[in-house]
């Protein structure tokens, strides 16, 4: 394990190696393809039915998620990150919101109502995760700095779609930094028993973007769901093992 008055320096590195990257690759548009998903059948009246109403997992686990944190659980939060996780959850429910309206008439008008929930969830996750392996103090005061950064990714791209020049290289890099600082902080003393279930969550982030960029070839298989769909499962599922580490996971003692 690394010792935690490392875990600053590690957070800036991996920013200012990402803020480099993202500058010296060439503009990333938005795939004029991109919302044409595999499968576009309705059902009950409901246009592109699997991809909205696989959204409802979301829901249901944010939901379920704030429903536990209702009651103070100091042998498994401390009162102040419990308040990291309720934002986290409650990013969950407006997640299933925004990616339901938006998979209901696909476009990048209605695209940026999904990916602001997501980053809320991200940047949430990540600041709960370096106030249990940095300090409290850390997470809590970076918390509206990741938020601002995540969010603000959403309205650059927007921004630049809206004056025809798009450039999604900021939105990525925040997302990766994130996925990268998450694994970076399990090298650091874990304050929780469980700490390896966050590589099981990214595990599942990398799953669910698999199954993104399959989208058509496995809806090939079949027909019978596409790999857009299982992608939201997917998400959904690191959502509940969120919950699932919470639930289960103590103190460490020493």
């Amino acid at each position: 394990m690394l010792p935690r008055s490392k875990a600053p320096l590690a957070l800036l590195a991996v920013a200012v190696v990402m803020a480099i990257l993202a500058l010296l690759i060439p503009p990333i548009p938005q795939p004029a393809a991109y919302h044409n998903f595999a499968d576009q059948r309705s059902f009950l009246g409901i246009p592109n039915f699997g991809d909205v109403i696989s959204n409802l997992p979301f829901a249901v686990v944010g939901l379920w998620g704030l429903i536990f944190l209702r009651k103070p659980r100091p042998d498994k939060l401390n009162g102040r990150e419990r308040w990291l996780y309720v934002v986290m959850f409650a990013g969950l429910i407006l997640t299933a919101l925004g990616s339901a309206y938006y998979h209901l008439a696909p476009g990048n008008a209605r695209l940026v109502w999904d990916r602001i929930p997501i980053m809320m969830v991200f940047m949430a996750l990540l600041a709960a995760i370096i106030a249990e392996r940095v300090s409290i103090r850390a997470g809590l005061w970076l918390f509206p700095i990741l938020e601002a950064a995540g969010m603000g990714s959403v309205l650059v791209w927007r921004a630049g779609e809206l004056h025809r020049h798009g450039d999604l290289r900021f939105y990525a890099a925040v997302q990766v930094y994130a996925i990268l600082v998450l694994l970076l902080l399990l090298l650091f003393p874990a304050k929780y028993t469980r700490g390896s279930d966050f590589a099981v969550i990214v595990g599942f982030y990398i799953l669910a973007k698999i199954l993104e960029e399959s989208d058509r070839q496995v809806f090939a298989l079949g027909h019978v769901v596409s790999g857009h769909t299982l992608k939201h499962l997917a998400a959904a599922t690191a959502g509940y093992w969120i919950l699932h580490m919470l639930q289960r996971r103590t103190v460490v003692n020493g």
